[in-house]
């Protein structure tokens, strides 16, 4: 029996890395439909106008996680996976939220939302997770699905927030999601131990050990993936002043 090679495809070398694209038909008509939605979404209701523009950044972003190299760089490096995962949750689920504002959220879902993406965001760290996630491109998609839907989610309830004090409960939550960012990111950054075995024979030919390429993955998680979620918090709590400055 064959080995079994993971979405994306073969691990690149880094010679021929930039010419590793994905043309999967799956991925490139979740583009589409995206870039459709958001058209949709500008023609069906009365809105600002800004939809098709979140959502063909959304639709950027997934081009970036699972057509262009960058897919095919998250066989080889951990680091790589890291990125592709800050781009699903800081990039696509946030202008998916622009994108589709007409979705209303119960009241009180913001911290379901929050407790989704959380689990989420640690079970794709389980190493026998990712381990499944590796080996099954149908566990591959669902486990991506629930990172981007659980996502969207959360940035519905913070994009959602009115009032003083639902803009500090926003803050709150995103405060607290890179704080589990920061967690996980020094879990990987300090471990002693490669907890994810798929990546050992792999990052040689980028330069890497795989104890230092886990490493930069936890660096990638802790500082870069903090920084859009400290702006946008810093954003709503900026507002929320303005607004009980004006009263």
């Amino acid at each position: 029996m064959s080995e079994f090679i993971p979405y994306c495809g073969p691990p690149p070398e880094a010679s021929t890395l930039l010419a590793n694209w994905n043309l999967d038909p799956f991925a490139i008509s979740l583009v589409l439909i995206v870039l459709a939605g958001g058209l949709y979404a500008r023609g069906s209701v009365r809105m600002t106008g800004h939809e098709p523009a979140y959502a063909a950044t959304a639709s950027l972003g997934l081009v970036i996680a699972f057509i262009s190299p960058l897919c095919a760089l998250t066989v080889a490096l951990f680091s790589a996976r890291s990125l592709h995962h800050l781009i699903l949750l800081c990039m696509v689920a946030p202008a998916l939220a622009m994108a589709f504002r007409r979705v209303r959220l119960p009241d009180g879902a913001g911290a379901a939302a929050f407790a989704a993406v959380s689990l989420v965001l640690w079970s794709w760290h389980v190493p026998a997770i990712y381990s499944a996630a590796w080996n099954s491109n149908f566990i591959y998609w669902i486990m991506q699905f629930l990172l981007i839907g659980s996502g969207f989610a959360f940035w519905v309830s913070i994009f959602r927030s009115e009032c003083g004090a639902g803009q500090v409960r926003a803050a709150l939550l995103l405060a607290a999601l890179a704080g589990q960012m920061g967690l996980i990111g020094a879990i990987l950054t300090f471990s002693e131990n490669i907890l994810y075995t798929e990546h050992i024979l792999l990052t040689d030919a980028f330069g890497l050990s795989a104890l230092g390429d886990q490493q930069l993955a936890g660096l990638v998680m802790w500082v870069p993936g903090m920084i859009p979620l400290a702006w946008i918090a810093a954003m709503i709590l900026r507002r929320g002043w303005r607004e009980v400055s004006a009263v």
